[in-house]
């Protein structure tokens, strides 16, 4: 009897996964709070792989749907008023096609653009603010693991999640946006939502959410209060990007004789046109003060005016512009990673 209590006195311990001492034995601290994590969050995770996943079947269906209609009316390229020769009888078609998929692509685009600002407000705020709310992650610190292995393990499981679901989810739409992106739909790469949907945009915006949820989760330290910080931030910082976008490349200039109409492609995100005085300089009609139904010509021959001009990102800009937006996103997720963990252990050690 004494050697059976004595063994059951000094035998495992329950840890704070819920395993006894042996199974912990056997595991590295910090591969035991991965586990752990996973345990906290799999339904939220799972979610978001199943979402990817289902998304992704839907958005091949259709492209195939797509890619009928476009084939068998010959719409490549087509838009609603096109200057391109095949596309002089199509215009009824096209109408028909936008009517047919337009809000399904645009519903498509409207998710992976607010994909990072839910995955910041649903997974990143509550991943530690929740644990410091209730106090559970004393019961973690007092294990083996220290704070910043926790906090490691905490961002490192939902960001292996989080860029593989979304990066999934980013080409999948880019492989649909091949088929009717553009002219044909009239959603162009350009647009809030085309631009923040295609590429390594939305991959780089769902990390900074993730990790600025957990920032204020940190700071915050209430569950409710840090989700509304997060989404609060991450739209500022959405909206502050798309301010300063157009300018991350030099646009293209295209000159034009007086008599010339000036004819943008459907694809070039035009940022400017005017008129040109004889020694360069830049006009628009509200600085000459041109009146239409005034002596028109004569007003541009007074301001000395040559010729016109035509600013514009052209579509091959596109990647570009989507990879420089990226990188900076992405460097101020880090700086934003760097922050959290000098809260960290500033305030745990």
């Amino acid at each position: 009897m004494t050697t059976t209590a004595h063994r059951r006195a000094s035998g495992p311990r329950p840890t704070a996964d819920g395993t006894g001492g042996r199974q912990a034995a056997g595991r590295a601290p910090l591969s035991g709070v991965l586990w752990l994590v996973w345990r906290q969050h799999r339904l939220v995770l799972g979610v978001l792989l199943a979402g990817a996943a289902a998304t992704a079947v839907w958005c091949a269906v259709l492209r195939g749907r797509m890619a009928e209609v476009i084939d068998a009316h010959h719409l490549a390229g087509c838009s609603m008023i096109s200057l391109v020769p095949h596309c002089a009888d199509t215009q009824e078609a096209v109408i028909a096609f936008r009517s047919e998929f337009g809000s399904s692509l645009k519903l498509v685009e409207t998710g992976l653009f607010l994909l990072p600002a839910l995955i910041g407000l649903f997974l990143g705020a509550p991943l530690v603010a929740r644990e410091l709310e209730t106090g559970t992650h004393q019961l973690v610190l007092t294990q083996s693991v220290g704070p910043l292995r926790w906090l490691a393990a905490k961002l490192a499981l939902p960001a292996a999640f989080v860029l593989t679901a979304v990066s999934g989810l980013s080409a999948v739409f880019a492989w649909l946006w091949q088929v009717g992106g553009d002219e044909v739909s009239g959603s162009y790469w350009y647009s809030t939502l085309g631009f923040g949907a295609l590429g390594p945009v939305p991959v780089a915006y769902a990390l900074l959410g993730l990790a600025v949820g957990v920032l204020t989760g940190l700071l915050l330290r209430r569950t409710v209060a840090s989700m509304a910080a997060t989404l609060a931030a991450t739209v500022v910082v959405q909206l502050a990007f798309q301010q300063l976008r157009p300018a991350l490349l030099p646009v293209a200039t295209s000159r034009f004789g007086l008599g010339t109409a000036i004819q943008a492609p459907d694809s070039g995100w035009v940022q400017g046109q005017g008129y040109l005085t004889r020694a360069g300089e830049r006009l628009t009609g509200d600085d000459m003060g041109c009146a239409p139904n005034g002596d028109y010509a004569g007003c541009l021959r007074s301001h000395d005016v040559t010729g016109q001009f035509l600013d514009q990102h052209p579509v091959s800009h596109h990647w570009p512009l989507a990879w420089i937006e990226s990188g900076l996103v992405l460097a101020l997720a880090l700086l934003v990673t760097v922050l959290v963990f000098r809260v960290m252990r500033r305030r745990h050690g």
